[in-house]
């Protein structure tokens, strides 16, 4: 679940950005989309806490965001927070295997062999988990990601542009695992896109989705909230 009121950011020297409203319930769909430089990844940021200094109420997962501090953040997010980011971040000194262990260590709770072994299993990459991320594809790759993000069963799923350099297979692909992945944990789903296929595969899906659109008008960026459901 996300619930946010009045929630507003400043990055410094820049314009205050107000967000709309939003009360999405466990395992519900979030589309946020407009074009680059909108404030997609700002509100993703906010919502695992990756960014602090903002103001009103965020709550995500359960949890007052805006009331962590310092290392809660770190152990907040690998516990409740599926992190699927643009730029993969794995660690090419270690495999893929490895690579899933450091979720373990970064939510600081011992290392489960089974969970990786369902996870690798889940999204199809166990032959893989002895490879190098430079041993992989860029869908490879991408699979292994997501069974990172969704390793502890998180309560909600954040992706930043899950599709991007995708071709419209591949991105197709993507989005489908995306919604099995948060459908299997039961987690609630926040995308952030400028890529227009990506409320395609929401629709695919007949899912329950809210739409926020994001544009920038006058220098200030302009948020809009749809429940998209009676459109799907």
């Amino acid at each position: 679940m996300l619930v946010s009121e009045s929630l507003s950011f400043a990055y410094p020297g820049g314009a205050l950005m107000r967000f709309p409203d939003i009360a999405l319930p466990q395992g519900g769909a979030l589309l946020l989309q407009g074009a680059s430089g909108s404030g997609k990844s700002t509100l993703l940021a906010l919502c695992c806490a990756l960014l602090g200094g903002s103001s009103g109420k965020l709550d995500v997962a359960g949890q007052d965001v805006l009331a962590l501090r310092g290392s809660e953040r770190d152990a907040w997010r690998g516990r409740s927070v599926g992190f699927l980011p643009q730029r993969l971040h794995l660690s090419e000194s270690l495999s893929v295997r490895g690579n899933l262990a450091l979720v373990f260590f970064a939510a600081g709770v011992p290392e489960d062999q089974a969970k990786m072994e369902a996870a690798l299993e889940a999204l199809g990459v166990k032959e893989l988990a002895e490879r190098r991320p430079s041993e992989l594809s860029g869908g490879q790759a991408q699979r292994v990601a997501l069974a990172r993000a969704v390793l502890l069963s998180p309560k909600i799923i954040l992706a930043d542009e899950p599709t991007a350099s995708l071709d419209d297979e591949a991105a197709e692909a993507a989005m489908a695992l995306l919604l099995q992945a948060a459908q299997r944990c039961g987690a609630s789903l926040v995308v952030a896109t400028h890529d227009t296929r990506v409320k395609r595969g929401f629709e695919a899906a007949k899912a329950d989705l809210q739409l926020v659109l994001l544009q920038k008008i006058d220098q200030k960026v302009v948020f809009t909230l749809q429940n998209m459901r009676e459109q799907l």
